[in-house]
């Protein structure tokens, strides 16, 4: 078995609001979207960079629900772009919250972190350095926490 593509697939609850943000703070162009007779976006796709990010709204009848943009997440969405400090504040302009502005991280990036206005949470960064996964783990244990 061999797997070919990995696409993150979220479900939100206002897609067409999330597809401008995406637009608006991370620079995704749209690709296509399927809507139902009523409006309900069940499908739609977005290019970050060339790669795919997959959305559609609710399906409670499916078990496919939003996340609570006030609970806890498992989940963190990693983009690398140019310059994280800029995509933190034009994400922060277009209505996400701050979780953790960016800074210089033990694992050769500088990061920040975000909750977008739908509840996913974004780790935004750019290469500052490169470190060899030896030395990753030496740092990573000097410092005792990692984010």
């Amino acid at each position: 078995m061999a797997v070919h593509e990995l696409f993150a697939y979220l479900c939100v609850d206002d897609a067409e609001r999330a597809i401008a943000f995406y637009r608006d703070a991370f620079g995704a162009t749209e690709l296509f979207r399927l809507t139902e007779p009523g409006g309900r976006i069940g499908h739609a796709e977005v290019s970050l960079g060339g790669n795919t990010l997959m959305l559609s709204e609710e399906y409670p009848e499916y078990g496919i629900r939003r996340p609570d943009p006030d609970a806890a997440t498992s989940v963190t969405l990693h983009i690398h772009v140019d310059d994280a400090d800029a995509v933190v504040e034009r994400a922060l302009a277009h209505g996400a919250h701050l979780v953790m502005a960016p800074k210089d991280m033990f694992y050769g990036e500088r990061s920040g972190v975000v909750r977008d206005p739908f509840g996913h949470r974004w780790n935004i960064g750019h290469s500052i350095e490169e470190v060899a996964p030896e030395e990753m783990q030496r740092r990573f244990e000097r410092i005792g926490d990692p984010c």
